[in-house]
C-alpha cells in the first residue's frame, strides 16, 4: 500500500475532513505503538509501511509498557487541536485497520503478542 492509500483510506475510515487530519491521527497513533513495541518489531513493522510514515514508529527514544486506556490517551494528546479522547480513539481504530491491512499476518501476530489482551478488538 502506498502512501496516498494509507492516508486516503484512513481519512476515509476516520471520517475526516482533511488529508492533514488523517496525517495527524496517523502520525499520534503509530508513534505511540512506537513506544509500546519492544525488540525489532517497529522496525518489522515499518519495513512493510510506506516511506513517509516510517518514522513514525521508530522514532521512540525509550519502549514501555502500558495498557489500552493509555495508549488512547497518548494518542489523544499526541493528535494535538483540541481533539477530545472519544474522538482519538475512533481515529486510532481507523489507522490501526488501515494497518491490519497493510501488513503481513505474520507481523501483526508478532505485534499481538506483546500486547495485553485488552488490545484485540483494536488489531
Amino acid at each position: 500500500m502506498n502512501y496516498d492509500e494509507f492516508t486516503g483510506q484512513v481519512q476515509s475510515r476516520a471520517r475526516l475532513a482533511s488529508t492533514d487530519e488523517a496525517i495527524r491521527a496517523i502520525r499520534a497513533t503509530l508513534e505511540t505503538l512506537g513506544e509500546r513495541l519492544f525488540g525489532n518489531e517497529a522496525d518489522d513493522l515499518a519495513s512493510q509501511l510506506p516511506t513517509e510514515l516510517k518514522p513514525y514508529l521508530l522514532q521512540a527514544k525509550s519502549k514501555e509498557s502500558f495498557d489500552l486506556n493509555e495508549f488512547f490517551k497518548r494518542v489523544c494528546q499526541k493528535e494535538g487541536g483540541g481533539i477530545e479522547l472519544p474522538d482519538a480513539v475512533y481515529h486510532a481504530r481507523a489507522v490501526v485497520s488501515v494497518l491490519c491491512n497493510a501488513v503481513s499476518l505474520g507481523d501483526l501476530n508478532d505485534i499481538l503478542a506483546q500486547l495485553p489482551s485488552d488490545y484485540d478488538d483494536s488489531f
